[in-house]
């Protein structure tokens, strides 16, 4: 294994091995989700009275992503801008959000987090000593996501000491010490906790765990935008 990493940082910029290690810790989805995992919910498992449907399009955006992406792959990835995607076939937990919000609220989140980085680079996150901003990789770090959705105001307060969830919120945990985020369901468990859909490490999956993991954040993002950036300083 160690002559196999030193032949990978012979072939590899510094830059590149930054960012693969920020793949793994930034984004920090769980490469061995079987550890802990409670017993996955098949579709079938779902409660009577839910209701799957169109009601939330980043729901079914981020739902058509199952049996898709079938792989977890932190892999940094030279992307189109703006509207860059990596494969469909794999990738982290922020690839199963940028798409599905995409398709659903018509943002594009790589466009809009670098933008706002680049009029604000001081107030992101300084986790792993970059000097600038990197448009193929601002957007899929976990902690760069939560700054700009608290700088645009889309963090969602409880209400009466009480979650106030809604099909197509984005909720945020610790996985250990590394940062994961999840899109909710519209479907719920047999006790009404709402289904999750993410990629934990095996692909894409619609889950009951929510409540597995530490929540670190809670938003909701506009029914609509333009990929424009609210300037705040």
């Amino acid at each position: 294994m160690l002559t196999r990493f030193c032949k990978f940082l012979m072939r590899t910029s510094l830059l590149q091995v930054t960012v693969v290690c920020l793949l793994f810790v930034g984004v920090g989805c769980d490469k061995n989700p079987l550890r802990s995992a409670p017993t996955q919910l098949q579709t079938n498992s779902v409660s009577a009275s839910a209701k799957p449907g169109a009601d939330s399009p980043v729901v079914a955006a981020a739902r058509a992503q199952i049996g898709v992406t079938t792989i977890y792959d932190p892999a940094y990835v030279g992307l189109a801008y703006p509207g860059g995607d990596v494969p469909e076939d794999r990738g982290v937990c922020m690839d199963v959000v940028i798409p599905a919000m995409r398709k659903g609220k018509a943002m594009d989140l790589q466009q809009l987090v670098h933008e706002d980085m680049r009029s604000a680079f001081d107030q992101y996150p300084k986790n792993w000593g970059l000097k600038k901003t990197d448009k193929n990789i601002d957007h899929r770090l976990v902690p760069d996501l939560r700054c700009y959705f608290e700088r645009q105001g889309f963090a969602v307060e409880k209400t009466d000491g009480r979650q106030n969830f809604k099909p197509g919120d984005l909720v945020t945990c610790l996985v250990g010490n590394r940062p994961h985020i999840m899109i909710l369901s519209d479907r719920v468990a047999a006790e009404g906790t709402p289904l999750i859909i993410h990629n934990i490490g095996s692909g894409t999956k619609e889950e009951d765990r929510l409540f597995q993991y530490e929540l670190t954040g809670h938003y909701r993002l506009p029914v609509t935008n333009t990929p424009t950036v609210r300037a705040i300083r």
